[in-house]
């Protein structure tokens, strides 16, 4: 973590004219900062050489959370502007919305803080009759893929056939290919 500090404070007084200190950092920092980042490497082939992933396993996982199986679940406090925007729409006042909805998820937060259960504030919405409005659309709200933007095109567009790192590992390709795992002893 040091290293970075190291180049600027030196490139600043010395603007690398090959000084004492400069010398050190070309003979000593900048060499270990390579066998750094081979050594993140291998520990990288070594975490994920074989990983398998199992789409429905991670699909459910993601159904719990938005269900609250899970005791310390986001997802119902990640909907409460929509909440609040849809009771707006209706013709509710926004401060009366956010009040409302601040009093519920503290009282839930507290549960899973405090008691550690599982979130309640989908449940203590659909027992309040403030939201009575919105109650129909609330499990519709709770599809984690509204609440992730594009980050799933992005990746794809990123890390798919097309996309820019397939390009740039294209001319490696029979090496990693044929690559075996690398072994990291410590």
């Amino acid at each position: 973590m040091s290293k970075p500090a190291s180049f600027a404070a030196t490139h600043s007084d010395q603007w690398a004219e090959r000084t004492l200190d400069d010398s050190a950092i070309r003979r000593i920092d900048i060499p270990e900062m390579f066998l750094l980042a081979d050594a993140i490497c291998i520990g990288l082939d070594n975490i994920s050489d074989g990983l398998v992933v199992y789409p429905a396993v991670i699909a459910s996982r993601v159904a719990a959370e938005a269900t609250m199986l899970r005791p310390f679940c986001k997802l119902p406090f990640m909907i409460t502007e929509e909440i609040i925007m849809r009771l707006c729409a209706q013709g509710v006042s926004r401060q009366q919305a956010h009040e409302e909805i601040r009093v519920l998820s503290h009282q839930a937060g507290a549960v899973v803080k405090q008691e550690g259960k599982p979130n309640d504030l989908v449940e203590r919405i659909k027992a309040n009759e403030f939201f009575k409005p919105i109650w129909g659309e609330l499990d519709g709200m709770l599809k984690p893929e509204l609440y992730t933007g594009r980050s799933s095109q992005i990746v794809e567009r990123y890390c798919g056939p097309d996309g820019p790192v397939s390009k740039a590992l294209a001319p490696y390709d029979d090496y990693i290919k044929s690559a075996a795992t690398a072994s990291l002893n410590v």
